[in-house]
């Protein structure tokens, strides 16, 4: 797997990989990162990339020529590259397309700035917009590196145990159960105490039962979802 970034400002976003789970994983040759910048790609004689957007409006826009030129070059190099864009205007991401995507062989990651990308970008190039969230971002280089951590995770060999994504929040419609580490009590908080009696199927059966609880908290629309699946298994 390559993950190409295509961004203004790749220092942004090189630090991440450089620790922990992503830095091993990278090291094992699990996955490649590398990065184009729009701004080597323009024809402007002071380099810029972005321009007032036409028909008026605050704020500045991505203009095309430098990210045509970057992604056609991306596209030379690749023709079989998976090309995503970051908007808030998309579809939400989510974790089935974190696995659907841990598939391909090489994701292109674009990071809109300003006003965001000309759109004529966008429907030339993008295979797939998504948005991480209902709210605005200075820039789309986060919600670049969310996806592909999310992404990353599933690819095999990353984790060091696989099957622990098998109980994560949204491997079904609940989100995870509470965790606890040890010691068992701290500060007079005590973990609940099913957890210490070393029965199994209690314990699955009390997960159960907070995962539900926190669901319904937090993502009451979740827990209708799972409810409704339940009785079409039934």
């Amino acid at each position: 797997m390559t993950f190409t970034y295509v961004t203004l400002f790749s220092n942004l976003i090189e630090g991440y990989f450089q620790d922990s789970i992503l830095k091993r994983a990278q090291e094992k040759g699990l996955f490649h990162v590398d990065y184009l910048n729009p701004r080597d790609f323009t024809t402007n004689k002071h380099g810029k990339v972005d321009d007032t957007a036409v028909g008026g409006g605050a704020g500045m826009v991505m203009t095309p020529q430098p990210l045509f030129d970057t992604l056609s070059h991306l596209k030379t190099q690749d023709p079989e590259v998976h090309i995503v864009v970051a908007t808030p205007v998309a579809k939400p991401f989510t974790q089935n397309d974190a696995k659907r995507l841990a598939k391909k062989r090489h994701i292109a990651f674009v990071s809109g700035r300003y006003e965001g990308i000309d759109e004529r970008v966008v429907e030339t190039f993008a295979d797939e917009v998504f948005s991480i969230g209902d709210y605005i971002l200075t820039g789309g280089e986060l919600p670049s590196l969310v996806m592909s951590d999310a992404i990353a995770r599933n690819i095999d060999g990353v984790l060091g145990n696989m099957q622990s994504l098998e109980t994560e929040s949204f491997e079904t419609q609940l989100l995870e159960a509470p965790a606890f580490g040890k010691p068992p009590v701290f500060e007079n908080l005590a973990v609940p105490s099913e957890f210490l009696k070393g029965n199994h199927s209690k314990i699955s059966a009390l997960k159960f039962a907070l995962s539900e609880c926190k669901t319904k908290f937090f993502r009451p629309e979740q827990l209708k979802k799972h409810r409704k699946r339940t009785l079409y298994e039934k």
